[in-house]
């Protein structure tokens, strides 16, 4: 019998071990040991709970003897719940599927005036696809002008697509000058780190060093390959509508769908008080958040539950 009392490190390891498979164990998604050390969490600074290979490998066959966690074949989970890994395949499955069809829609969205990166983001960014889930995007706009080119796109989306979220789910804009995150938690480093960069290389790029933060807190985390990502698209049509929507007319717009947007939201989500409102619908002249669900507070709530 081994009576040694754990160092302070193995306990920061156990604890990043733990709280990486609870942030998952909220979506049913058990992790892989590489998935592991790729989003063992630098809580606070405290490096040294990020675990080698090895290291990791021991820690998690002691956690399992100690029944704090459970492996089914390559998969690591905090319950007992052996079904979790056919669902996780069946979403990664579905992912494949999802992914072509997503880079088109980026390719369609980069096409519209004054759009200038297009990220995938939410569940597929993390390569997981539930029946019920749809493709989400993260957008970077020309400045003074994100709302219109929201309105722009949400009018195709209504016109065209029938107002369908499947597959045209734009739920997140920034502009040029505001590309840093400014909430910076769990919750949004985890989102920051995984999005999958589809257009506009340049301002995703510009995108990644404006949020080193988050990259800082997963420092394990290998950033995105840009090497296949094109620039953003400079069709005619699209310099042309630019112009033409340019200086005060296009100023003018711009606030008109802002105001128009967020009366229409205050509306709908009444029963939001200022402060959940404001994060979850966020709404300033250079970002637009629509987060109707407030999902980033469920997990968040997790989180404090478990840790």
């Amino acid at each position: 019998m081994n009576d040694r009392m754990p160092t302070i490190t193995e306990c920061h390891i156990e604890r990043t071990i733990l709280r990486t498979l609870y942030y998952f164990e909220l979506f049913s998604y058990p992790l892989t040991e590489q998935e592991i050390l790729r989003f063992a969490h630098n809580l606070k600074g405290d490096a040294e709970s990020i675990p080698s290979e090895a290291v990791l490998q021991e820690k998690l066959r002691s956690l399992e003897e100690e029944g704090k966690l459970f492996r089914f074949g390559e998969y690591f989970q905090t319950r007992n719940t052996p079904e979790w890994v056919g669902q996780r395949q069946d979403n990664n499955s579905r992912a494949d599927a999802m992914l072509p069809i997503a880079r088109r829609i980026a390719g369609l969205i980069d096409a519209f005036p004054f759009v200038r990166a297009v990220f995938v983001s939410g569940s597929l960014s993390k390569h997981s696809m539930r029946p019920d889930s749809d493709i989400d995007f993260f957008i970077i706009t020309e400045p003074e002008r994100l709302w219109l080119a929201r309105t722009l796109l949400v009018a195709f989306k209504k016109l065209f697509l029938f107002n369908s979220h499947k597959y045209f789910c734009v739920n997140y804009f920034i502009d040029t000058e505001h590309l840093e995150i400014e909430e910076k938690n769990l919750f949004t480093a985890t989102e920051v780190v995984t999005l999958l960069p589809m257009y506009g290389k340049e301002w995703c790029q510009a995108f990644l060093g404006a949020n080193a933060w988050a990259f800082h807190q997963f420092p394990q985390m290998p950033r995105r390959s840009m090497k296949d990502v094109p620039p953003q698209k400079q069709g005619v049509l699209k310099r042309t509508l630019e112009y033409l929507l340019s200086g005060r007319f296009g100023n003018w717009l711009d606030q008109l769908t802002l105001r128009i947007t967020v009366g229409f939201w205050k509306r709908k989500f009444r029963h939001f008080d200022d402060p959940t409102f404001n994060i979850a619908l966020k709404s300033r002249r250079y970002v637009s958040k629509h987060h109707p669900m407030y999902f980033q507070d469920k997990v968040l709530r997790h989180m404090e539950s478990k840790v």
